[in-house]
């Protein structure tokens, strides 16, 4: 921030005594001190990515995600108990947090995370107060300073590395950004893999190679590996001329001690499933976040800041920039909010605004009486995803307290509807409807209305998607619990992605069973079954009772998909996961990898 505006908030604020400046001072300090603190457990936590993708430690690799996750809340807490306890603060002094704000960014001048820093200021203060302090006089509405061309420590830490492919050749440049990526382990194979490379690249710009001699053609290259699950993810992007695209090398570890390059990956459409909202966060170090978000912005120009934040693990980053843009929206448009089409939901109700890609999901106050469970449990489920490896099949979901949003932009039937089913959970002031918790989840088309109006190709080609996302979800020990195809989205680029959490669980908490023979005849006449069901009883064959009522679907998924109707198959999945067994889950088809 420039030393006028500096000037000018401070005008804006009371001028307080010497001593309830240093109190502001002081208070500013140690919520900064928590911010660093809870950065650096973050860094050190993320660091430990190269050790345990070259021991292939996949149980600590899931373990390390889960508890970075947590780890922002913990440190949140800390800070406030910390103020609380140093300065015996209890209720608010308007005047003081103005000052307590002015102080924070003046020590932010030449931090190197500000924007992060600021989330958690923000974090800190709406904890303690009411929602009506929720303004840029109090917490960081607007970022108060910018992450442009923020410089790091060290060379080492720069946030990419260029090679010129004119001076040492095509092959050389690759063979050295591999090399250069701070891995320890041998390569299997790596003049076999730079061929397979080069084969990619001459299939992509087949009688064209002669254009890569451009005095300019340069590949800038992220200066550390992207790691998740099993996979390790060198991106970068090339310069050519008028072209200019990004790409990933997956870099995967045989489990002999040795690694290799699965495939080469170019443009944002390959880059975009790898860096969806339904993958797990990416673990990449590096000092200042923003210049990493800021490179991945140029080779996924659809991905807003919000996304490529919580991508690499800073998921309240990602919310909060997330409410800045939505905030901003809402004041440039003026289209009303409506019940999201489709079939409503027995747990949630769900709303979105047609002109913003978003849908927005709040608890019912009473759920259908099939639904045996408490709105904790639910909000307990919607955890769950949130922490767990999502295998690029469940959409992530942005989980916000006390929102306040206009009334006049709600249709009047999604307002009667809101005050009929989620009274609890809403209420008014003045022109406000406060909800006092909400979901938000990127909008996808449900797969029943997809399939309603898909062509036989495109209804082929959702069901055998569906199926492997069931498949993947099995190997990542999630069991998805109801499989209707109004549970599951079409994404952008035609994926298919679980979004209803309500009924999932974990694969090991089932008991996957085959239907017995009937003891006589008539039982199979019975209203009631003749065997008996436990509460965490599953039985395979009754999918295709609710799945396949369609001849079309029936015979696509009974071509591809038989198995999952076979409680043997579930429970060799079931057996794989209790002997830790992890299945190879890739965010790019199969037939793109070199070793298939």
């Amino acid at each position: 921030m420039s030393e006028p505006m500096l000037q000018q908030n401070a005008r804006s604020s009371a001028i307080l005594p010497e001593p309830m400046q240093q109190l502001a001072r002081g208070i500013a300090s140690t919520i900064l001190e928590g911010f660093n603190r809870h950065f650096s457990i973050f860094q050190q936590i993320t660091s430990g990515a190269y050790q345990r993708f070259e021991s292939a430690d996949w149980r600590a690799v899931h373990r390390a995600s889960r508890e970075r996750i947590v780890l922002y809340d913990l440190r949140v807490d800390e800070a406030i108990s910390l103020v609380k306890e140093l300065y015996h603060i209890s209720e608010l002094d308007p005047d003081l947090w103005q000052n307590i704000k002015l102080c924070y960014v003046r020590l932010l001048s030449f931090h190197r995370q500000p924007e992060l820093a600021e989330t958690f200021y923000n974090s800190v203060f709406c904890r303690q107060f009411h929602r009506r302090y929720y303004n840029n006089d109090y917490i960081f509405l607007r970022n108060a300073l910018s992450t442009d061309y923020i410089s790091s420590s060290s060379a080492e830490m720069t946030s990419y590395s260029c090679y010129y492919p004119n001076e040492e050749g095509l092959k050389a440049s690759i063979r050295r950004l591999i090399l250069e990526r701070g891995f320890s382990l041998p390569f299997e194979d790596l003049e076999r893999d730079l061929r397979q490379i080069l084969h990619v690249v001459a299939r992509r710009f087949p009688g064209r190679e002669k254009r890569f001699t451009y005095l300019n053609f340069q590949l800038q290259v992220i200066c550390r590996p992207f790691f998740r699950n099993k996979g390790a993810y060198i991106v970068g992007r090339y310069i050519n001329g008028r072209d200019d695209e990004g790409f990933a090398l997956p870099i995967l570890n045989n489990e002999k001690g040795e690694l290799y390059v699965d495939t080469l990956l170019i443009g944002d459409k390959a880059l975009s499933v790898v860096f969806s909202y339904s993958q797990a966060y990416f673990m990449i170090q590096h000092e200042v976040p923003s210049a990493i978000v800021a490179f991945l912005q140029r080779i996924l120009p659809e991905r807003t800041r919000s996304e490529l934040y919580s991508a690499i693990g800073f998921h309240k980053q990602g919310k909060s920039d997330f409410y800045r843009h939505f905030l901003h929206h809402l004041s440039h448009s003026d289209d009303k909010l409506v019940i999201a089409p489709g079939i409503r939901g027995m747990v949630m109700m769900v709303f979105t605004l047609p002109s913003y890609r978003f849908v927005f999901k709040i608890i019912k106050d009473r759920f259908a009486p099939q639904k045996e469970f408490t709105r904790q449990q639910v909000a307990e489920k919607y955890q769950l995803v949130k922490r767990h490896d999502r295998v690029g099949r469940m959409a992530d979901t942005l989980e916000y307290s006390d929102v306040a949003l206009p009334v006049d932009r709600f249709r009047p039937e999604l307002l009667e509807e809101l005050q009929e089913t989620c009274a609890s959970s809403i209420s008014f002031d003045d022109d406000l409807i406060i909800f006092r918790h909400i979901y938000i989840e990127r909008r996808m088309t449900p797969l029943n209305i997809y399939l309603e109006k898909a062509t036989d190709a495109q209804l082929e080609q959702a069901i055998i998607d569906y199926g492997h996302a069931i498949r993947q979800l099995a190997g990542a020990n999630i069991f998805p619990g109801d499989f209707l195809y109004k549970n599951f989205g079409v994404t952008q680029l035609g994926r298919i992605v679980f979004y209803d959490y309500d009924e999932i669980s974990y694969m090991t908490e089932c008991n996957f069973r085959k239907i017995p023979p009937p003891t006589h005849p008539e039982d199979i006449f019975r209203s009631e079954p003749w065997y008996s069901v436990a509460p965490n009883d599953v039985f395979p064959e009754e999918f295709s009772t609710f799945l396949l009522t369609n001849p079309k679907i029936r015979k696509v998924f009974m071509q591809h998909h038989k198995q999952l109707l076979d409680a043997g198959y579930w429970q060799q999945k079931q057996q794989n996961i209790l002997n830790g067994v992890y299945e190879d889950i890739y965010p790019y088809p199969e037939v793109m990898r070199f070793r298939r």
